[in-house]
């Protein structure tokens, strides 16, 4: 028996990976970054500092890493805050929060993106008063696919990771949430590039496909 369902945000509330592959990639360009497409793709579901780190290494780039990522988050924010149509739900996940949310199930946002970032969305989609918990992978140590982020999450529920479910579009996201004693869900979300989400207790190719009834049968 599940009491609480726990919401990667990028790639799974929400359609934003082709915006961070675009911001980034011309970040990239500007600071002379060789990095290539499966290598960028390969850091979806991780945070900001850890993907900043492998490339101002490999590309030895004249900056600090705090420099870099907050290069990368000014320039997400200022985007999704001057454009309404920037922030894209996932068809049906409206429907399945609102449906958990009926149903008693405690529900958090557990995203590597910044906390600005994660109240920004959840209010753009009018779903900030359905989630009791938003977690920011800034408030842990260790991003994705270490479990830590989904461990916060649990403690600040008072719901054992055993008892709480993940929905991660992620290979690090799934591996996370595994690593951290959870069922999960992993959704097929094309935009995210090809992630392997083959360890995941149930996959879904859409929102349609799941209800309160499937995930108590994980």
């Amino acid at each position: 028996m599940f009491e609480a369902v726990i919401f990667d945000m990028d790639g799974v509330l929400i359609d934003s990976e082709p915006l961070h592959i675009q911001l980034e990639e011309e970040i990239f360009k500007e600071i002379g970054a060789n990095i290539s497409f499966d290598e960028h793709i390969s850091f979806v579901g991780t945070t900001s500092h850890y993907m900043w780190e492998y490339v101002k290494n490999k590309c030895n780039v004249p900056l600090t890493v705090e420099e870099l990522v907050e290069m990368d988050r000014k320039r997400y924010f200022d985007y999704i805050s001057e454009n309404d149509d920037a922030v894209k739900p996932i068809e049906g996940i409206d429907e399945i929060v609102k449906e958990l949310y009926s149903r008693e199930v405690k529900l958090a946002v557990a995203s590597s993106s910044p906390i600005d970032v994660i109240e920004l969305v959840v209010k753009r989609l009018k779903l900030e008063s359905y989630f009791d918990k938003l977690v920011s992978g800034d408030f842990v140590q260790r991003s994705k696919p270490y479990p830590d982020i989904f461990l916060y999450a649990a403690e600040k529920l008072n719901i054992v990771p055993e008892r709480c479910i993940v929905i991660e579009d992620s290979n690090k996201g799934v591996l996370a949430a595994k690593s951290a004693g959870m069922k999960v869900v992993g959704f097929i979300n094309p935009n995210s590039g090809d992630q392997d989400i083959s360890m995941a207790d149930m996959v879904i190719r859409s929102f349609s496909e799941l209800n309160y009834e499937k995930l108590q049968n994980i």
